[in-house]
């Protein structure tokens, strides 16, 4: 049976194309994680599950490989044109993306994001940032 690509339910609800829907939806997902992104300020970090886990409140949907794949398909701009503070998302261990750890780590140093002793991975317990939070790191 192919899919309805026009028309209405019986209770009057529109039907559209299955393939544009997923593309609005996900359109969505990224607009949400790209602006929470650049909510984060300097020199403090949030995971991609923690990014996840705020976006999903309102969303419903979506992890951390979500977030992930986000960041991966920016250009570093958002569809205005707005810096996406990319660096500032680690996963649950404080570490950068490997592709892109020297870059990640140069950026968190310049803003004098807390690091582990080692300098490779933040220091999620004095960095770690919540949207409600405006407390600066420690």
């Amino acid at each position: 049976m192919a899919p309805r690509t026009g028309g209405s339910t019986a209770d009057g609800t529109p039907v559209g194309d299955a393939g544009a829907d997923r593309t609005a939806l996900a359109a969505e997902y990224a607009a949400a994680v790209l602006a929470l992104v650049r909510a984060i300020p300097p020199a403090r970090a949030m995971t991609y599950g923690l990014v996840a886990e705020i976006v999903a409140e309102t969303l419903h949907r979506g992890g951390p490989r979500q977030v992930g794949q986000v960041l991966a398909g920016s250009s570093g701009v958002d569809d205005d044109g707005a810096p996406v503070p990319w660096w500032r998302v680690v996963n649950a261990g404080g570490s950068p993306p490997a592709h892109h750890l020297d870059a990640a780590l140069a950026e968190l140093r310049a803003e004098g994001c807390p690091l582990s002793r080692d300098g490779r991975r933040v220091d999620l317990r004095r960095a770690v940032w919540f949207p409600e939070d405006d407390t600066p790191a420690r």
